[in-house]
Formats: C-alpha cells, sequence, structure tokens
C-alpha cells in the first residue's frame, strides 16, 4: 500500500466514524436552559438571564432553530426575529454551537436553514445581526452566507460602547444583508 492510499484508507475511517449530522428543530422551551448553557461557554456571546432564554423558545420558536445530536439534546442554536417595522427583515440575535461540534460547518447549517425556512414562510429578503469588532467566527459566517447568496453587506456601527451602562462593551456594528437570492 502507498503513503497516498494508507492516507486515503485513514480518511475513510476517520469519515465513517464521524457522528451523525445533528437534526436541525425549533426549539422547545424545555431547550432553553441548554441554549442558555451553550450562550455561557461560548465566551463569546453576551449571556442573558436564563430565563430570557425560555422566553424566547416560548416566543420566538419560529424564528429559531436548535442542532440536536445524537441523544436528542441541543448542541447549537441560532436564535432570531422578524423585525416589526421591516417584515422583510429576518434580526439573527445569536449564533452558538458547543465546543465538541464546532468546526464542522453547524453554524453555517444553522444560518442556512433558518433564513431558508423564515424566507419561505414570511417572504423575507434580507438580514441583520450585529456583530463585535474582532469576532472573526461572526464576520466570516455572516459575510460568506452573503457571498453564496449573492448579496450585498452594509455595516455601521448600531451600538456604540458609550451607549452600555455596564461599561466594558465593544461597539455593535450591524450588518445588513441583502436582498437575499437562492
Amino acid at each position: 500500500m502507498t503513503a497516498a492510499q494508507a492516507d486515503l484508507a485513514r480518511a475513510r475511517q476517520d469519515f465513517a466514524e464521524l457522528p451523525p449530522v445533528p437534526r436541525l428543530e425549533c426549539p422547545e422551551v424545555a431547550d432553553g436552559a441548554a441554549i442558555w448553557r451553550i450562550a455561557r461557554d461560548s465566551k463569546t456571546l453576551d449571556l442573558n438571564s436564563s430565563y430570557s432564554y425560555l422566553l424566547w423558545c416560548r416566543d420566538f420558536a419560529g424564528t429559531s432553530l436548535v442542532a440536536r445530536g445524537a441523544d436528542g439534546e441541543p448542541v447549537g442554536f441560532i436564535t432570531g426575529y422578524v423585525r416589526p417595522e421591516r417584515p422583510g427583515t429576518l434580526v439573527v440575535w445569536q449564533v452558538a454551537v458547543d465546543e465538541t461540534h464546532r468546526g464542522r460547518g453547524l453554524a453555517a447549517a444553522l444560518l442556512e436553514g433558518l433564513t431558508s425556512r423564515v424566507a419561505a414562510e414570511r417572504g423575507v429578503t434580507s438580514l441583520e445581526t450585529t456583530i463585535t469588532p474582532g469576532n472573526t467566527a461572526s464576520e466570516r459566517l455572516f459575510t460568506s452566507y452573503a457571498e453564496r447568496h449573492g448579496a450585498g453587506v452594509t455595516r455601521e456601527v448600531l451600538f456604540d460602547a458609550a451607549l452600555f451602562p455596564d461599561g466594558g462593551h465593544d461597539p455593535e456594528v450591524l450588518y445588513r444583508i441583502g436582498p437575499l437570492g437562492d
């Protein structure tokens, strides 16, 4: 066996041992605690109260998704809402993936799954999110999404750091993506 054949055999074995792709579903209230833990453990998201995640799962389940692992527990999530004053715009509030499932494209799958569903059900044609400077993972996630959909991206500071009462918060930069194509 040549070195290339051995590499191919190892790659096939590694691929066969990958866990099944997580299922993407609307969250249930019972998922709120797991979503809170994933957000907390991300160490990049602003952590909200556990109560707010429970409410989110109840009131905004139609514009959010969880990724369930083989055991049925959430291993990632994306939360969003349709802007009341701009019903063609989906705002993505938070996206996070459990550390053990990162690097497999799950955040992109959550974003694709949510936007395609909400676009079909509610006619959404644009996307907004905020990203703090230096969050390169989120910057890559959303700019690559825009590229895949042939959509433009504009950026502007939505909330300057001085607006945050607790201090030490970076500005939140608004990313507007659209119009969304296929």
